[in-house]
């Protein structure tokens, strides 16, 4: 019998990010594409290495356990087998793929809603697959397979038998492995896991050490029945900070969906910025190792760079995302990077990113200075910034060309390492587009709340007239095709 027929190849283009696969379930990805992707991703790890099995983890949503068999099944159809890492966090995953030096999928859709779901892969050691450094190439190779009879693909039951693992313990023991934990003192903390992964990894990482631990939503549910788990939205701390106060916590940890970014409140119930967490980890690492070298991304605030030569460290600029991070840590064999959307990265953990290293991080912190992280974060916390704001614009480049043309004429210093960075001494901005819709993604700092306010105001202003006009009037050369 043919295997059933299935919509075009260019559904992939939906799903192919930047980073990663991802969207809605089924109208997106359903179980034939994961197939396909699953024997594509062995296909690439063939031609990149000589991994013979691929470890595959999944988080808590619905699709998840389908999913994974789907894609196993794929990866087997090209004679490569599957180690079956269960439910786990992508951190987790990526220190599986380290450990055990195999290729890696995370299912997941990180902080999307339930309906979504999606898979993020890496290479042996932890090592990065975005657009540039193989996604292409798995997509060209699963749109082949999907336009085809797909007899190149083994119509697999998803229950054949396949090697399983449980790392949860040699995790917890890692990341206690980044800090001294005999100096560690009591601390009551609430974790609020959304249902999401953090459930399983805090109460085992966190459970053990001298902490008073209370969780708020840890049950596993992909459905997200208590909020969404997406903690960088303010409504999403709601709960937490709520609960802070009622327990008189010491500290608060959000975690998203998939475990790999931890957001820190204090005890006032004020969140910190990815940029104040990666000063305060930045500067504790310094101080254990000197002289090391620290990557921060270019949204981050420049009182990262301040604090770590501060510290006497080296700090160096980089884009934004993992795979530039991880890239230029492997070069220059940084000790950590920091995004400011709150990823971190260690080297000492395959130079992946865990935001619950760098929690436990601060956490150490706090033991060592016996203040409230209200006041332990003043030092670091240096200027104001207006966070990610998108305007839809049709034209990113040039729009970003007109900023820059306005902003020449006052004395502003410019580059152009990740979209535009605009630097006015006092003040500055970035402008990036984004790599899947037609926005332009602004960041601003100044020295404090009430100038950026003005200083946001004005860029955005400029941004939207400029796009405005732009879009009302034909221009020789516009790329009309949306993308």
């Amino acid at each position: 019998m043919p295997p059933p027929s299935h919509p075009g190849p260019s559904d992939l283009g939906a799903v192919f990010k930047a980073y990663d696969i991802r969207g809605l379930v089924p109208d997106q990805l359903d179980e034939p594409m994961v197939r396909a992707i699953g024997a594509a991703f062995a296909w690439f790890v063939r031609q990149q290495t000589e991994a013979d099995r691929v470890v595959i983890g999944r988080d808590m949503r619905e699709s998840g356990t389908t999913f994974a068999r789907a894609f196993g099944a794929g990866v087997r159809s090209e004679g490569i087998g599957v180690v079956d890492a269960g439910m786990i966090s992508t951190d987790l995953l990526y220190f599986a793929s380290g450990k055990l030096d195999l290729p890696g999928a995370m299912f997941t859709a990180s902080h999307n809603p339930a309906r979504y779901n999606g898979i993020k892969l890496c290479l042996p050691g932890a090592r990065p697959i975005g657009e540039e450094t193989g996604l292409r190439e798995i997509r060209r190779r699963a749109e082949e397979l999907l336009a085809g009879d797909r007899s190149e693909v083994q119509q697999g039951t998803g229950n054949e038998p396949v090697e399983k693992v449980d790392l949860l313990d040699d995790f917890a023991a890692h990341v206690h492995s980044f800090v001294d934990v005999a100096s560690l003192r009591p601390l009551r903390i609430v974790a609020d896991t959304a249902n999401g992964m953090g459930g399983l990894v805090a109460p085992k990482v966190l459970g053990s050490l001298p902490f008073h631990l209370e969780l708020l939503y840890g049950e596993l549910d992909g459905n997200f029945p208590n909020h969404p788990a997406d903690p960088i939205q303010a409504e999403n701390l709601v709960d937490l900070q709520r609960r802070i106060v009622e327990t008189g916590a010491d500290v608060g940890l959000a975690f998203d969906g998939d475990a790999d970014r931890v957001f820190l409140v204090d005890e006032k119930t004020v969140p910190l910025s990815g940029s104040l967490t990666t000063a305060i980890v930045a500067a504790a690492l310094l101080d254990e190792h000197p002289g090391e070298t620290i990557l921060y991304n270019l949204i981050c605030s420049k009182a990262v760079p301040e604090i770590v030569a501060e510290h006497g460290g080296t700090a160096i600029r980089t884009r934004v995302g993992h795979s530039f991070i991880k890239a230029e840590m492997l070069k220059t064999g940084a000790i950590f990077g920091g995004e400011h959307s709150g990823h971190y990265y260690f080297r000492d953990n395959y130079r992946a990113d865990s935001g619950i290293i760098a929690a436990l991080v601060v956490l150490a912190v706090m033991s060592k200075a016996a203040v409230p992280l209200s006041e332990l974060r003043r030092p670091f916390e240096r200027y104001s910034d207006s966070g990610e704001i998108n305007s839809e614009v049709g034209d990113a480049s040039a729009v970003m060309g007109r900023v820059q043309e306005h902003y020449a004429t006052r004395g502003a210093r410019f580059d152009h390492l990740d979209g535009l960075t605009v630097d006015l001494g006092s003040w500055w901005f970035n402008l990036r587009p984004s790599n899947t819709e037609p926005l332009l993604r602004a960041n601003v700092e100044a020295p404090d709340e009430g100038s950026c306010r003005r200083h946001t105001d004005e860029v955005l202003a400029l941004v939207r007239d400029i796009g405005a006009r732009r879009d009302s009037e034909p221009h020789e050369g516009d790329d009309h095709d949306g993308t």
